[in-house]
């Protein structure tokens, strides 16, 4: 008797498996970066550093609409 089915199933193959990894790996490296990013948030917003910083931002006006000066203007350099 003849068997129908003459070729390996697709799951079999090399290219499926190799695709399968890369996919898996993928999966694996946007988890972690994803576990990362949370643990990384999660810290800072733990802190109250960044508050205070953000009230001193806001409480200083800038005269040239909103670019710091670098005070290179006033200085005079030999060249």
């Amino acid at each position: 008797a003849l068997s129908a089915q003459t070729e390996a199933p697709f799951y079999e193959e090399w290219w499926f498996l190799l695709v399968m990894a890369l996919s898996s790996l993928i999966l694996i490296l946007l988890v972690v970066f994803a576990l990362v990013l949370h643990g990384q948030s999660k810290k800072y917003k733990s802190c109250n550093g960044g508050k205070t910083i953000s009230n001193v931002e806001e409480s200083v006006t800038l005269d040239n609409g909103g670019f710091t000066a670098l005070e290179l203007n006033s200085r005079h350099l030999n060249i």
